[in-house]
């Protein structure tokens, strides 16, 4: 109960017992005012307690509720421990096989000519930068502060770049660390609520200078977006996204990952045709990648983007729209193309003022296969708030901040 509701019991049995007392010996003439006020204390007196078990009670309820969603993630966190001991061994017995050939030979193609096209791409240095683009993009992670912290298997081949890079500088290192395969890929988990499972990893770059800087995607993102690059980072990322899918395959790993797709990566139409050739050859793996789109990106593409997303549909991929800054949402559309997830920000979730407003989204997918996930969870109090609304993924720095995936998980 609220400090609200309580107040409304309280002064309904005080109220009740004053009335009868200051009352009852004008009802009553044979008492006298004592036996009235007697009376009235007797009143609030059972009032009080009986509104000091009613609160023991709920109290109770609450903590049982509590230990209950403990002990399940506790279970689910001993099911998790077990089951990595069990790859762990299987590890050590196995040597591991070589993925298909065919695959791989493909795969180093689309790999040469993503990179090629940095060199075609390259501007002369004394051109003048452009001015920035417009369209936002996501850079960070879910919970994560403007500059994300290293993860520690990093820590101690990185260090913070010595100097500010001007632009140009930052369009070689970025070039060069896609020539020389400097893009390291981070995965932060999304868990079921309340246990806590796994079950899937979103995928984020970080790009290595030749020193061994880390240069972050806020730093580098807008400016490979206007000299033409971001299709190309987007499109290698993508690919390294499928190898550690299959890596995790190999080894019947029961989850999936979460890959942001822009626009421009989705126009791509020579990317596009030999992205497709590789899955058709690896469909095993398509029901585990999610390609995550900007709620800005898809109402921007229109018709056109659509229609890209209808053709990967039909391949069996399914989408999941984060960035949601408005909750005016055509659910519809959202399941005539294949979208399963919505993201929404736990600021937004637990705005008082925008309650209404997720009700009626709730409302409107209630009963279609759309899960909403909870972003930038970071304290075990926001979870309990967030437990309290009922959604049924999360994910944020309470769960696990990104990690270097240098070695399949």
């Amino acid at each position: 109960m609220t400090i609200l509701t309580h107040l409304v019991y309280a002064l309904a049995y005080i109220v009740t017992g004053v009335s009868i007392g200051a009352t009852l010996p004008y009802m009553r003439p044979e008492s006298d005012a004592l036996t009235g006020w007697l009376v009235g204390a007797v009143i609030v007196l059972t009032g009080g307690l009986i509104h000091e078990a009613v609160t023991r009670l709920e109290r109770e309820r609450t903590a049982a509720r509590r230990v209950e969603s403990l002990e399940e993630t506790v279970e689910s966190l001993t099911q998790e421990v077990a089951r990595h001991r069990a790859i762990i061994e299987e590890t050590r017995g196995a040597g591991g096989g070589l993925a298909n050939y065919d695959t791989v030979v493909q795969e180093v193609k689309l790999l040469q000519s993503l990179v090629s096209r940095l060199t075609e791409k390259r501007r002369p240095s004394a051109e003048p930068p452009r001015p920035p683009a417009a369209a936002p993009r996501k850079t960070v992670e879910s919970g994560a502060p403007v500059v994300a912290p290293q993860a520690p298997q990093a820590a101690a081949t990185t260090s913070a770049v010595p100097r500010p890079m001007d632009d140009a500088l930052v369009l070689e290192a970025v070039r060069d660390a896609l020539r020389a395969d400097r893009i390291d890929i981070y995965l932060q988990p999304i868990v079921s609520l309340p246990q806590r499972k796994h079950r899937f990893y979103e995928v984020f770059s970080r790009v290595r200078a030749g020193d061994g800087a880390l240069i972050m995607p806020d730093r580098y993102l807008d400016i490979a977006e206007r000299e033409g690059l971001i299709a190309t980072i987007d499109n290698l990322l993508l690919v390294r996204c499928i190898q550690l899918i299959r890596e995790t395959e190999r080894r019947q790993h029961a989850i999936g990952f979460v890959c942001n797709i822009s626009a421009a990566t989705l126009s791509d139409a020579d990317f596009m045709k030999q992205f497709l050739q590789l899955m058709a050859q690896n469909q095993a793996l398509v029901p585990k990648l999610v390609f995550e789109l900007s709620q800005h990106d898809l109402r921007a593409g229109g018709a056109v983007t659509m229609g890209i997303l209808s053709q990967l549909a039909r391949l069996g991929f399914r989408f999941s729209m984060d960035q949601v800054a408005d909750l005016d949402i055509d659910v519809d559309a959202l399941l005539r193309h294949e979208f399963r997830y919505l993201k929404l920000d736990r600021g937004l979730v637990l705005d008082p003022d925008m309650a209404p407003r997720i009700n009626d989204l709730r409302r409107k997918i209630e009963g279609a296969p759309i899960d909403i996930v909870v972003e930038k969870i970071e304290t075990e109090s926001q979870l309990i708030e967030i437990l309290d609304t009922g959604f049924d993924f999360g994910q944020g720095y309470l769960f696990g901040e990104p990690r270097l995936s240098r070695k399949p998980i």
